[in-house]
């Protein structure tokens, strides 16, 4: 009897060891869990992600360009500092629910409205680190994939989905961040290029520099003593534009 006893005290303390153990490590993880904004109530109220606000803009942010393969093995660079355009960097995975949200969009040309008329182009990590497979089912026919893992160090890509703007002509990143939805992130764009000071609407910087142009044209023809409408401008045929003769003005005609 008493060696009975003698084990089932032996049982009970192993048991003891064991419920404290597993105890401290659920312990262990509810706070790595609060640590990273994950809450388990579910009546209580969600909380704002940090991953959903855009990061503080940095002076000395610099873009680079992006070059890897394609899903299918191709490789594949794009162009985007020095382009005439903006770019909008999808960075992606095939695997997280909240990116699929994102390919789904991306395939659906009636919601693919990007802020600014920026090209938009997906980044994911390279094959070692992404399944080219599942990408394959994802990638949207009018949107290119790049499968580069350097693009992401380039970029210091904390998490995904996260998406990165940047100004083609200056080479800088005008707004990046992370968001849940589609609709949230173009609200999120607009947001930053108004800040930036940079008007929405389709290729506002090239509107602006074909208005300089003219300017310029109509300065240099000033100091040449013709005026807007001189007949000069307007040749009657094409044999008058050769022989360089100016037509008659119009009330002469």
């Amino acid at each position: 009897m008493a060696v009975l006893v003698l084990l089932l005290a032996v049982v009970v303390a192993l048991l003891g060891v064991l419920v404290a153990g597993l105890l401290r490590s659920h312990a262990e993880i509810l706070r790595a869990l609060h640590e990273l904004g994950v809450g388990l109530d579910p009546d209580a109220q969600p909380a704002a992600r940090s991953v959903e606000q855009p990061r503080p803009p940095r002076p000395d942010r610099r873009a680079a360009d992006v070059a890897g393969v394609t899903p299918r093995g191709d490789a594949v660079s794009i162009s985007v500092v020095g382009a005439d355009h903006p770019t909008l960097l999808a960075f992606l995975t095939s695997g997280c629910s909240t990116c699929a949200g994102f390919w789904s969009a991306f395939a659906d040309p009636r919601r693919l409205r990007v802020p600014g008329d920026a090209r938009l182009v997906a980044v994911t990590k390279g094959p070692e680190g992404d399944s080219p497979g599942r990408l394959t089912k994802f990638a949207p026919p009018d949107v290119p994939v790049v499968m580069s893992t350097e693009a992401w160090d380039a970029y210091d890509v904390p998490v995904a989905p996260y998406f990165v703007y940047v100004d083609g002509p200056s080479g800088t990143v005008v707004g990046e961040g992370a968001s849940a939805t589609w609709e949230h992130l173009c609200g999120m764009l607009e947001q930053a290029l108004a800040d930036a000071g940079m008007a929405s609407g389709p290729r506002p910087r090239r509107r602006a520099r074909h208005a300089d142009r003219v300017t310029r044209v109509d300065d240099t023809l000033r100091q040449a003593g013709i005026e807007p409408g001189d007949p000069s401008l307007y040749p009657e045929s094409d044999g008058d534009l050769r022989a360089g003769q100016a037509a008659p003005p119009p009330d002469a005609r």
